[in-house]
């Protein structure tokens, strides 16, 4: 008999570590998302590290910004950024408070709500695309810049929370380059991912966007 994922909430202490710790570890547990029509709940399966002003990939490489302010502020918070002028992707920032740390949500499985999954994400052809790559997850899950900034590891009526769920065992956990990442920030290998599992997103290297003539 498989036993029922953990409900319990993941404390803040979870997310005042490393980022290189915290990403892989997020693999398999819960994030909860209370709609006004409902929960909406998705088992984590693919996620990607930032390590702040030490990474050239990070939103936060260059200093503080009125973007990317979130990522400077408490462990467990959500920091959501706006992206090619129409897609959304949502983060959960680790690290000690100045750190600016976080962890991208790429892609993940949805046990609970997938009816409600459906309503936004009407192009999917199954279910196992709901939230396969991080603009698809935020846009199932009904995340926008509204969210930005929420306490995910408050207690008490919240739109967003974490909760403990099933870890994946560390035999499960790939991990290779970043999807899409240029220049210096590109060759580090801190995606990580669930092996074999089907909602995780395909790894595209990064292409450089033409201008129009």
């Amino acid at each position: 008999m498989i036993a029922s994922p953990d409900r319990t909430p993941l404390p803040r202490e979870f997310f005042d570590r490393p980022v290189l710790e915290v990403a892989p570890d997020l693999l398999g547990r819960l994030l909860v998302r209370d709609t006004p029509d409902g929960p909406i709940v998705l088992r984590l399966t693919e996620v990607e590290a930032y390590d702040g002003q030490n990474d050239p990939g990070s939103h936060a490489y260059r200093g503080r910004t009125a973007r990317n302010e979130v990522m400077f502020g408490a462990p467990g918070h959500v920091y959501v950024y706006f992206t090619y002028g129409m897609w959304f992707c949502m983060n959960l920032v680790c690290g000690a408070e100045g750190r600016a740390s976080a962890v991208l949500l790429r892609a993940g499985e949805i046990v609970e709500g997938a009816e409600l999954a459906r309503t936004r994400r009407l192009s999917a052809r199954n279910d196992k695309e709901l939230a396969k790559g991080p603009a698809r997850l935020a846009t199932a899950l009904d995340v926008d810049r509204s969210l930005n900034g929420t306490d995910a590891c408050a207690t008490g009526d919240t739109p967003l929370r974490i909760l403990h769920g099933t870890p994946v065992d560390s035999s499960q956990v790939r991990n290779g380059p970043r999807t899409g990442v240029s220049g210096e920030g590109g060759v580090h290998p801190w995606r990580y991912w669930v092996a074999d599992d089907p909602t995780v997103s395909p790894y595209r290297a990064h292409v450089p966007r033409r201008r129009r003539s």
